[in-house]
């Protein structure tokens, strides 16, 4: 009996990895598949889009253009990674130490690092060992777990995710649920991080609402206008997460009631933006133009002129006012925000495009076209004489 509570265990773990590995294996061969295609797609896309000379326009040129996906950048991270991917957790230590008192770094910091050990958590481990009560630990591990999770379900629809996939993904998720409780309890009690990595647990064993606004409580009243908590929590609300396909009610109103409450600066009017987008994605009858999508452009934009220059969401908030500009018909605002945006290929191009850098071009200049010819049409309007 002895050694059949030894063997056992053993059996189950061995049996576990090995359907990850096949897991995998297939995931990878589909993927190789999927981005040849989106590769033929994309050059088909180029060969068609309109085309300008950038800096006729107050544009940079395509070869000066760079993804910005919103992470957290800088040399001293840099290397901190190096040094934890190489074994040495100390680097990422101090860096967490020295933003001890700025929640929004820290959380870039949680997302950096909690990346890196989802693919190798030697160093984390290590630093766990070393430091079994250090908080900033503790949240990582719960960060990296939900992004292994993560990494094997996907970000594809739920109808594109196989069985095997969805097995394993629960499973992760259920050690992240005590890799929360873990992190909760070794928080300071003020710090609502340890309840912000728990979003995405709720978005993927889908919690009921009533248990989501609880943690949503304790997300606000720690920190009401937490950036990241209110970006991840809206998808949260989404159809595609929520089980109510076409009803985007809740997908409003929890964009509405952050927006109400918020200071003006505080660039949450975004929200209501992805709000639109997400709609849209089920809404085939898009309507980018509607009254009440340019309202929540404008908002936006008021927004941007109220907020602190240094406010490092200022690239990611533009990019989703140039695109929404573009679609509403509205070229000379969109051209205004691709100037302002400079070299960066921000969201919605930079997470939700095959080919984030052609996509922008393409309606970067597509956006410059249209304002052309509006002030043709308005100049050729004001040759023609009066009647009479």
């Amino acid at each position: 009996m002895a050694r059949l509570i030894v063997i056992i265990p053993l059996l189950l773990l061995v049996g576990f990895k090995l359907a990850t590995w096949l897991m995998k294996r297939r995931t990878a061969t589909v993927e190789a598949a999927n981005a040849a295609a989106r590769a033929e797609i994309a050059r088909i896309e180029e060969a068609t889009r309109p085309t300008i000379v950038p800096s006729e326009h107050g544009l940079v040129a395509r070869a000066e253009l760079v993804v910005d996906n919103g992470r957290l950048t800088g040399p001293e991270l840099d290397a901190a990674l190096a040094a934890a991917t190489a074994g040495d957790w100390r680097p990422a230590a101090e860096l967490f130490a020295a933003a001890s008192g700025d929640r929004d770094r820290r959380w870039g910091l949680v997302g950096r690092f909690g990346e890196n050990a989802a693919e190798d958590d030697a160093w984390l481990r290590a630093w766990r060992a070393e430091r079994p009560e250090d908080a900033d630990a503790a949240l990582i591990t719960l960060d990296a777990t939900i992004e292994l999770a993560w990494k094997v379900r996907t970000s594809k629809r739920a109808s594109d995710v196989t069985r095997e996939q969805f097995d394993v993904f629960h499973k992760i998720l259920g050690d992240a649920v005590e890799a929360a409780a873990e992190a909760v309890r070794l928080a300071d009690p003020q710090d609502p991080l340890p309840f912000v990595g728990q979003i995405p647990i709720a978005m993927g064993l889908s919690w009921p609402r009533e248990r989501f606004r609880a943690l949503w409580t304790e997300i606000t009243d720690r920190d009401p206008h937490h950036w990241s908590a209110h970006v991840s929590a809206l998808q949260y609300w989404c159809a595609k997460w929520s089980g109510g396909r076409g009803d985007h009610t809740h997908l409003h109103a929890f964009a509405d009631a952050a927006i109400a409450a918020a200071p003006a600066g505080s660039l949450l009017t975004v929200l209501k933006l992805q709000a639109y987008w997400e709609q849209f994605a089920y809404d085939k009858e898009y309507a980018y133009d509607a009254p009440e999508v340019r309202a929540a452009a404008d908002a936006v934009r008021a927004d941007l002129a109220a907020a602190d220059p240094a406010n490092r969401r200022l690239t990611y908030v533009r990019g989703w006012l140039a695109y929404m500009d573009y679609r509403a018909d509205r070229p000379a605002e969109a051209v205004e925000q691709f100037r302002a945006l400079g070299t960066a290929v921000p969201d919605p191009w930079a997470s939700y495009f095959n080919d984030p850098i052609g996509s922008f071009v393409g309606h970067r200049a597509g956006a410059v076209l249209e304002l052309l010819a509006a002030r043709e049409t308005a100049a050729q309007g004001a040759a023609v004489p009066a009647a009479g």
